[in-house]
């Protein structure tokens, strides 16, 4: 394993945050800010419990999954696509360097910029609803696990995009509707009866509702399903990402 290779990846990447502060951890901040105001200041004045737990804390999980995903993909796409881009990938294709090893710098650094503004964000919850976390070990997992396996994602969109339009449409199109829609802002059980059957088949809401039960041990999808879900996502991004770069498509053709 050639760290020197990895760490010189990892710290190209980490460099990126702290020159674009603003765009990386200030604008999720606002962002996620404005979600509180709206729906935990305006719309928690109406809905004042879901599963015994206030409204306004009842979200903190789904917003923060809403970052975590958003992020992972962004800034893992946006990192091996600028190279591949411009052509600097031919450079690190040729240095003696792995597949693996180029994935676990680019991706390593990815998941790092988002644990990060996840962790921002989670402290600037506190400051609009009361959080409570149950399970602190679980709720770490879901973190790392969730960072890693969607900066993967992200890597492999950007490997995949052969423009800066083709960058964006998963992640506008697929990923945010997905969130949404998968219980970050409400539980699956106020839905009628046939949108709950229609949700269970949305990969995300078993995502959202581990969080949720990491915090507040409510959840309408059975723990284990949720990791063992995230674990299996985690293994066909690994292994796919790490087959497209050894074969070069859409790289060296």
């Amino acid at each position: 394993m050639n760290f020197y290779a990895i760490k010189a990846i990892y710290l190209h990447e980490m460099d990126r945050l702290w020159r674009t502060l603003f765009q990386s951890i200030l604008s999720p901040v606002v962002s996620t800010s404005l979600y509180f105001i709206v729906f935990g200041a305006v719309i928690g004045r109406m809905i004042p419990e879901v599963s015994g737990v206030s409204y306004g804390s009842f979200i903190v999980p789904g917003l923060l999954m809403l970052t975590l995903l958003t992020q992972s993909i962004s800034n893992s796409s946006f990192g091996i696509f600028m190279p591949k881009f411009s052509g600097a990938i031919y450079e690190i294709l040729a240095a003696p360097i792995s597949s693996l090893e180029i994935v676990i710098g680019f991706v390593g650094a990815s998941a790092s910029k988002s644990l990060i503004v996840g962790t921002v964000i989670l402290i600037t919850a506190t400051f609009f609803a009361e959080v409570r976390i149950d399970h602190p070990f679980v709720m770490v997992l879901l973190l790392v696990l969730t960072c890693i396996t969607f900066s993967l994602f992200g890597f492999l969109i950007g490997i995949l995009s052969e423009n800066f339009e083709q960058l964006q449409i998963v992640p506008l199109i697929v990923v945010t509707p997905l969130v949404f829609l998968g219980g970050s802002l409400y539980s699956i059980d106020m839905l009628p009866e046939f949108w709950q059957q229609i949700s269970y088949f949305n990969p995300v809401v078993y995502l959202i509702n581990g969080m949720r039960w990491s915090f507040y041990g409510v959840s309408d999808i059975n723990i284990w399903i949720s990791i063992f879900t995230m674990l299996g996502f985690l293994s066909i991004c690994i292994f796919s990402a790490v087959f497209i770069l050894t074969k070069g498509y859409r790289i060296k053709s």
